[in-house]
């Protein structure tokens, strides 16, 4: 009996102690569940750089933070500024994610951005796939010419060549080709539109691009947002940017209206790209795919004013189907791509003689 009372005593107090060490653990503070949160909240905050739209950010953001739990910093800025950024950076990138321009304006920096074609891109129209592995077209906007409608009054505008009518010099908005990736695919809009036989190269096309700088009579707008802005508020007759804020202004009841030239739009792939040596790899590879699933194409085609790219994406009923569209037969992408400092030098030193 005693023998048992001592082994059970023992037993007890061997309990007890391992209890007591259980307890001294005891369950995770309230401090420190809500201090590893947010160190996990933390490490997983993605950083994107965008130059896309207020209406396609706020489309696309917090649906993804919400799919996937991962937060989001946005820093909107213009494509120039962004790429700069991203450029200056690259030794310690403080981005994950440039949300801007496409392959033609990127191409020549590839090698500030990751590798990585997503599982989704197999899904995406042929001609928007990420050939490159560095590029993933994700939407697609086109150049387009975005009119006054109580300024313009009867006044045709319908092609690049109306943009030549004296009666609208001063009264044009366009940007700067070098730095915005608007301006610069309306550039090649009107090189492929003038061109001999659509060479964006020919004397021809410059000699259109040199009388249509001499319409503008040196208004250069400083931002992509100014040419749109400054139309909806009457500063300018007409401006040319891209069909997103341009339809979305006309939605809105804006006394605009959205206007494909009749010698041929642009219809460049938006992308999406990963930049090298990012701190957040994995998040960054989910916003990719996420940008080009099912849910996020169909969201964007049903409810705004930009065109998805994944194969049976829904268009909502106000845009212009794209059968109605005018595009250049002969417009090669990587070709553009290649040659991309070579037009806008060459439009840099039409743009001086004008000047001059």
């Amino acid at each position: 009996m005693h023998a048992f009372l001592k082994k059970s005593s023992a037993w007890l107090l061997c309990l007890g102690l391992a209890l007591g060490l259980v307890s001294c653990a005891g369950p995770a503070k309230k401090e420190d569940v809500k201090e590893t949160a947010e160190e996990k909240t933390e490490s997983e905050t993605l950083v994107v750089y965008t130059a896309r739209s207020e209406q396609l950010n706020n489309a696309i953001i917090p649906e993804f933070e919400k799919a996937t739990g991962i937060k989001v910093d946005v820093v909107v800025a213009g494509t120039g500024e962004l790429l700069k950024r991203v450029s200056s950076e690259k030794e310690n990138p403080l981005g994950d994610i440039l949300w801007a321009a496409d392959e033609t304006m990127l191409s020549s920096s590839k090698e500030l951005f990751e590798k990585y074609v997503s599982p989704e891109d197999e899904h995406m129209m042929p001609q928007f796939r990420n050939t490159t592995g560095y590029f993933t077209p994700a939407f697609a906007d086109p150049t387009v010419m975005v009119v006054n409608t109580k300024l313009a009054g009867e006044m045709k505008i319908e092609s690049f060549a109306d943009l030549l009518n004296p009666e609208l010099k001063g009264k044009i908005a366009f940007g700067d080709p070098v730095n915005s990736s608007s301006a610069f695919q309306i550039l090649m809009a009107m090189l492929y539109a003038n061109g001999k036989d659509q060479d964006p190269m020919s004397d021809e096309a410059w000699d259109y691009v040199a009388k249509f700088i001499k319409n503008l009579d040196g208004k250069i707008a400083n931002s992509s947002s100014q040419v749109y802005k400054g139309v909806a508020e009457g500063e300018y007759v007409l401006g040319l940017t891209w069909e997103d804020p341009a339809a979305n202004l006309e939605k809105s009841g804006a006394p605009v209206k959205v206007v494909f030239p009749s010698e041929g739009a642009i219809f460049p792939g938006e992308s999406v790209q990963i930049i090298k040596g990012c701190q957040h790899s994995d998040a960054a590879k989910k916003f990719v795919d996420y940008m080009i699933s099912e849910k996020a194409q169909n969201d964007v085609g049903e409810n705004l004013t930009i065109r998805p790219l994944r194969e049976g994406a829904k268009l909502a009923s106000y845009m212009t189907p794209i059968d109605k569209i005018q595009l250049f037969e002969k417009y090669d992408e990587a070709w553009v791509a290649e040659h991309k400092n070579e037009v806008t030098t060459k439009y840099a030193e039409v743009l001086e003689k004008s000047q001059n």
